[in-house]
């Protein structure tokens, strides 16, 4: 059974904090994984309890316990504390994971630190999304990625139980509920009640939507994605409804324009359960078992 603890990272701003989930093989891989836009590390739980890779998991700045470091965010922002992770650690070359946001994260980082980049796993994200209509206002692109999930950021709620309740009833989320969503869910509250709500910074995530959607940005470190990297794409979305993120049309002119990449459908989940479910976690901890 793998052992958590968790760790703080000097970063500019102040300090990054991180979980780590050691494997109980000490010969496993030590996997780097970046979360979604608002999320948090803990989302990581059931890939890690699978116990077939060390999972070491920031919460990336403006979400969890790193929600209060000062300065900007963005994709070349979170690669800058994913290499002052690694090199915390001593990783001369780091295998990466990123879910949702944190493949646009880790992208960045293996487009900036190549020589750093032993592998990438994308798992629903790090690849263009269609692309927005011209002349969008930053709240419109908040809008067009991540959709109802931003709307609890602005919320208070009565108690952890009352944000449970919010949850339970998620088209995506609420299906995949269990002991490890509740951690997860815990673990993002703040403040006391009845005043209690998200870690998850606004600004923060208003900054990181606009580099999700900066289409030609990301296809050019798509492109530069080393050989291989393969991308596990959820069919249903983040409210349960089909095509997802990534529609099939979509997801075949990406098999044109990066060929280099190994595509791959992960049958019976959303962007969610693509972590929160057995299927999803085991199809995610396959990949990043064989390296």
């Amino acid at each position: 059974m793998s052992q958590y603890d968790s760790f703080d990272v000097p970063v500019p701003g102040g300090s990054l904090r991180v979980g780590r989930w050691t494997a109980s093989d000490p010969a496993a891989p030590v996997v780097v994984a970046a979360h979604g836009v608002t999320a948090n590390h803990r989302c990581w739980a059931l890939l890690a309890a699978r116990d077939e890779v060390t999972v070491v998991a920031p919460d990336l700045r403006g979400r969890g316990r790193s929600a209060a470091l000062e300065g900007t965010a963005g994709m070349d922002a979170h690669a800058a504390d994913l290499l002052a992770l690694a090199d915390h650690l001593g990783l001369d070359r780091v295998r990466l994971a990123g879910h949702s946001m944190g493949g646009f994260v880790v992208a960045a980082f293996a487009a900036l630190h190549p020589e750093r980049t032993a592998s990438v796993l994308l798992v629903d994200g790090g690849l263009p999304l269609p692309a927005p209509p011209a002349g969008m206002t930053p709240q419109e692109v908040l809008a067009a990625v991540i959709g109802p999930a931003a709307q609890r950021l602005t919320m208070t709620f009565a108690s952890t139980e009352a944000y449970f309740d919010y949850w339970r009833d998620h088209p995506a989320l609420g299906p995949a509920w269990s002991d490890a969503v509740e951690d997860y869910l815990a673990y993002d509250l703040t403040g006391a009640p009845p005043e209690r709500r998200s870690s998850v910074s606004l600004d923060a995530v208003t900054e990181d939507s606009a580099d999700l959607m900066d289409v030609d940005t990301v296809a050019t470190r798509a492109k530069g994605l080393p050989s291989g990297t393969v991308f596990l794409r959820a069919p249903a979305g983040l409210m349960a409804e089909p095509g997802g993120l990534y529609p099939p049309t979509l997801m075949a002119e990406h098999a044109t324009a990066f060929p280099h990449l190994d595509l791959r459908d992960v049958v019976g989940v959303d962007h969610y359960s693509i972590l929160f479910d057995e299927t999803g976690a085991a199809a995610v901890s396959t990949v990043l078992a064989a390296g």
